[in-house]
């Protein structure tokens, strides 16, 4: 080899490191969008499988709720039972068990076995996301990492918009079993490509039941766990019975409801990458602006959203600050714990998870009781104490 070839060959070798990190994030990302397309998905099922194993729409519910609080759970849980394996396996283990749930789900003689099913839903979605939701520290430069961060949790928008609609289409077309195979092909596929482009993750420490609590003590990390709880909680209440609010209080004919909700989450993933961009320059003012925007986004609905016009355009402006919520507070988790990321996330995915189960229950218990008056109040004032905590938070310096 000349001098000159070896010149050339060394200046590729940055480039397709380079390349193979991106690679790597966008792996990630599919996997993202496969877990939440995969606890989203019985939504759009939940009245052909009520009919086909006999159970309510109510009963049938248990699909979604399940999972979310089994992921809960399994967030700080998994971590911690696989102590100091390499990432890399963890995940691949994950998505192999993800693949597996999806194929019993699809097989499922009665209703048992598929929230059975659901169960081991839950397990892979929490250990994934506690992995995953902190890995662009590990793949990317730390310039990058709000940028890869968004582009991970960019997975999350593209399943609302995308994954959730067509998967319920194809179980509407074919039956619902074969939508739930159809998750299994996908699982494998997000498999494939873990194994070929993710490198070698060995555990930075082990994750143990003492280092958790250590995280509670962290000023910013219990910061960002309040103020997720609160602004997950709130959305979760007002966001489930958007659809009658936009017909009840804006007018909306129920035909123009399902191109309203594509528009949420399109403004979703807008707010999802322009968060990530605003959080590499300033991440406690970002966060902030999110919390302000949903604590006047969603109230606000009682008064402008009485007309068809108010209505659309206020779900539009929810969606977009919504979109910035997971990126913006990982993010927060990341640089207020650098030396725990891990840990930190775990928690930070329970309590995201958690929040998500809780939030839709409450929801219905206002609107059952009070209206829907009650929960856009409740996601108001839910985002306004995130924001007092946000804004009085004593955090260290990386996150200013």
């Amino acid at each position: 080899m000349t001098t000159a070839e070896q010149s050339a060959a060394q200046a590729t070798q940055p480039q397709n490191a380079q390349k193979s990190r991106w690679l790597a994030v966008s792996a990630v990302a599919l996997g993202t969008f496969l877990l939440v397309t995969a606890e989203q998905l019985p939504i759009g099922l939940l009245t052909p499988v009520g009919k086909a194993l006999s159970v309510s729409e109510g009963t049938a519910g248990l699909m979604v709720t399940v999972p979310s609080i089994v992921a809960g759970f399994a967030a700080p849980v998994v971590p911690v039972v696989v102590g100091a394996l390499d990432r890399r396996v963890l995940l691949l283990g994950l998505m192999a068990l993800m693949t597996a749930s999806n194929v019993v789900s699809a097989v499922a003689p009665n209703f048992g076995v598929l929230v059975a099913s659901r169960v081991l839903v839950g397990i892979a979605i929490g250990g994934f996301w506690a992995i995953a939701s902190g890995l662009a520290v590990r793949l990317v430069p730390g310039e990058d990492v709000p940028r890869a961060t968004a582009i991970i949790f960019g997975g999350v928008g593209a399943a609302n918009v995308f994954g959730v609609p067509l998967g319920t289409l194809v179980g509407d077309l074919t039956g619902w079993r074969i939508a739930f195979a159809s998750l299994s092909a996908l699982a494998v596929l997000t498999l494939l490509a873990l194994l070929a482009v993710l490198p070698p993750l060995a555990a930075d420490q082990a994750i143990r039941p003492r280092l958790l609590l250590e995280q509670l003590r962290n000023p910013g990390v219990r910061v960002g766990i309040i103020a997720t709880a609160l602004i997950v909680f709130g959305h979760f209440s007002a966001y489930t019975f958007v659809s009658p609010a936009l017909q009840k209080l804006s007018g909306i004919d129920e035909s123009y409801v399902g191109p309203l909700l594509f528009g949420f989450g399109i403004a979703g993933m807008i707010g999802n990458f322009a968060a990530g961009s605003a959080l590499s320059r300033r991440v406690h003012r970002s966060v902030l602006i999110i919390a302000v925007a949903l604590t006047i986004a969603m109230p606000l609905f009682l008064l402008l959203g009485r007309t068809t016009i108010g209505g659309a355009v206020l779900l539009i402006v929810w969606g977009l600050a919504y979109g910035g919520v997971s990126v913006g507070l990982q993010t927060w988790m990341i640089k207020a714990a650098p030396n725990a990321v891990e840990a930190a996330s775990s928690l930070w995915v329970a309590v995201f998870n958690l929040a998500i189960g809780l939030g839709a229950l409450a929801g219905g218990v206002i609107v059952d009781s009070i209206g829907l008056r009650g929960v856009l109040l409740l996601g108001g004032a839910c985002a306004l104490l995130a924001a007092l905590s946000l804004a009085g938070a004593r955090t260290n310096e990386s996150v200013r």
